[in-house]
């Protein structure tokens, strides 16, 4: 559903496979730089919990221990699409690991580590739970959206920002609990994190975000 949303913005969109030193035939003359060099921008999309050892911690709960060699690869592949200057936008487990990458950490299960905020993650009802989320003032979101202040989103994640990544901002949180929703990077590209699933919801509003991302893509800022 990710790459189709994608694709509806008339963009192609790539699946980049992971450059794996355990495999016998790893193409030795190959970097991730060459992926980037032939990109014009960068998805990182949800799944697998981040590996807490990514930002220095131990799980947990061994159900929590997360893909270390996911987050190893997408790691440097956004540092390279970072130092090139191109866009990247983190959905769910994306808007985790930008955090990460920036040396920012995680609640590694909100229910567990946060026993005060309400539920963000329903299984019986999936992608169709939701909750209210606070656009706040005199951020990019708050462009994204004029005169939106709460916005209802989606909510399918039990992991949230705890710590931000150097040269994050806040751009929304949760209504009422005010866990981290969506950040973007004050560095010299298009980074944008959002929590919530919007390849997932209605077209009208979802389409402001992936627009943007591709806007920066184009060289449109």
């Amino acid at each position: 559903s990710v790459a189709n949303w994608l694709m509806s913005g008339g963009v192609l969109a790539f699946m980049i496979p992971a450059m794996s030193l355990a495999s016998p035939h790893m193409p030795r003359s190959l970097k991730v730089k060459h992926y980037v060099d032939a990109l014009d921008g960068l998805l990182l999309q949800g799944g697998a919990d981040m590996s807490p050892k990514s930002y220095g911690e131990t799980p947990i709960n061994p159900l929590w221990a997360g893909d270390e060699v996911r987050d190893r690869y997408e790691i440097e592949l956004f540092h390279e699409f970072v130092t090139q200057g191109k866009p990247v936008l983190g959905i769910c487990r994306g808007h985790q690991l930008v955090n990460v990458a920036l040396g920012g950490s995680l609640y590694q299960d909100i229910a567990t580590q946060c026993p005060d905020k309400g539920a963000h993650r329903d299984e019986s009802r999936y992608e169709s739970h939701f909750h209210d989320m606070r656009i706040l003032p005199n951020t990019w979101l708050a462009r994204v959206y004029p005169g939106l202040e709460v916005k209802r989103v989606n909510s399918i994640h039990h992991q949230a920002v705890k710590h931000l990544g150097e040269g994050l901002v806040v751009e929304a949180v949760s209504e009422p609990d005010a866990l981290v929703e969506s950040t973007r990077w004050e560095g010299h590209s298009f980074v944008v994190g959002v929590q919530w699933h919007p390849e997932r919801m209605d077209a009208g509003h979802q389409r402001r975000v992936i627009g943007s991302f591709l806007r920066a893509a184009a060289g449109g800022g």
